[in-house]
């Protein structure tokens, strides 16, 4: 496996975390907050730590867009279809 590939292959990881966490921030907006030390918080705090570092960055630059009651992340938008652009091009 080549270093490209294999730098590919992190980013596609990291694609599929972000997707995760948007799967665990609906849950919490139908199911409401997870129970402290429920499989669900457990899973949220992995994700979040995982993916906050690579989303807070951009948030800074870019903040969510609120649009009546409902907050539209843009940061994870960008990062997630910059991945993509990046994958293609590797």
């Amino acid at each position: 496996m080549g270093l490209l590939a294999l730098v590919s292959f992190v980013l596609l990881l990291v694609q599929l975390v972000l997707l995760v966490r948007v799967a665990l921030d609906w849950s919490v907006m139908l199911a409401g907050p997870a129970m402290p030390g429920s499989a669900r918080a457990k899973a949220l705090d992995v994700i979040y730590r995982i993916t906050e570092p690579i989303l807070a960055p951009v948030r800074k630059v870019l903040p969510p867009l609120r649009v009546g009651g409902v907050s539209i992340d843009l940061a994870f938008i960008v990062v997630f279809i910059t991945i993509g652009i990046v994958r293609t091009i590797l």
